[in-house]
């Protein structure tokens, strides 16, 4: 049950690139991020725009402000920063000497660089290979999108390209009111939505509840055969005159059968 419903959020037409129309004031060829509606948007000629679903990490939501795409790359390296190495050893150190591109890297295929001033602002858009965290605010990262949607902007954009990241109240002003579902993903603060989020959090709770029991259900019939398969094998010792603490495992009588036949 919740992997179908999951399939369906990741899959749903709001995370799906596709071109809208644009009200907003920005230049054609900028690239505008909302990190509160967790969008990405190409602006277009005539009042368009290709619109992208994101993922937004702290290091996403530490930029404010515009600056211009100084450096792109193609199946980037990456290394984590001094604090994420520091704030979780376990899942970074082993990488602090940095990773190089491919399918496994964090950064995804493509990576636009942002640069403020001629100086990397450390602020990546990125792809991903966590396709689950797109709409959502995440841990650690900066701007993540699908590889595919990550391939394609990169196709789009050059050197040089302006990025404008949102704040608060233009994002507000443009998009409205965003809200976290119960999934952790950000949709519009509608009536409808703010009424259907406890529904969600009690199915969740609800599907949580039933995956519980039905594993320990089966860890309970798990037990029995395995207790029954026990009192078989002590049964079968006993009748041979076997004492029960010299009575061989499973894998030892069946290893011992096969060399008997084959002697």
């Amino acid at each position: 049950m919740r992997d179908s419903t999951f399939s369906r959020l990741m899959l749903s037409a709001d995370r799906a690139r596709q071109e809208v129309a644009y009200t907003a004031d920005d230049a054609p060829g900028t690239i505008v991020v909302d990190t509160f509606a967790r969008k990405l948007y190409h602006v277009q000629e005539g009042g368009r725009a290709m619109r992208y679903a994101i993922a937004v990490g702290r290091e996403g939501l530490s930029f404010r402000g515009s600056g211009v795409i100084g450096r792109k790359a193609k199946w980037p390296s990456w290394q984590p920063t001094a604090n994420m190495v520091r704030t979780r050893p376990d899942l970074y150190l082993e990488y602090a000497g940095g990773r190089a591109g491919g399918l496994d890297n964090p950064l995804g295929a493509r990576a636009l660089y942002l640069y403020r001033n001629g100086r990397d602002s450390m602020f990546r858009i990125h792809g991903t290979i966590q396709n689950e965290t797109i709409g959502h605010a995440t841990s650690a990262g900066c701007i993540r999108l699908f590889n595919q949607d990550a391939i394609h902007l990169y196709d789009q954009v050059d050197n040089g390209t302006r990025v404008k990241v949102r704040s608060l109240e233009e994002s507000l002003a443009i998009e409205g009111p965003y809200m976290d579902d119960a999934w952790g993903r950000a949709v519009p603060a509608t009536p409808e939505n703010i009424a259907q989020k406890p529904l969600d959090e009690q199915l969740i709770v609800d599907q949580a509840a039933a995956k519980a029991a039905e594993e320990a259900k089966a860890a309970e019939e798990a037990a029995k055969l395995a207790a029954k398969a026990e009192k078989k094998r002590l049964s079968a010792c006993k009748r041979k005159g076997i004492d029960a603490a010299d009575c061989p495992l499973p894998e030892a009588t069946a290893t011992l059968d096969a060399a008997n036949s084959n002697g």
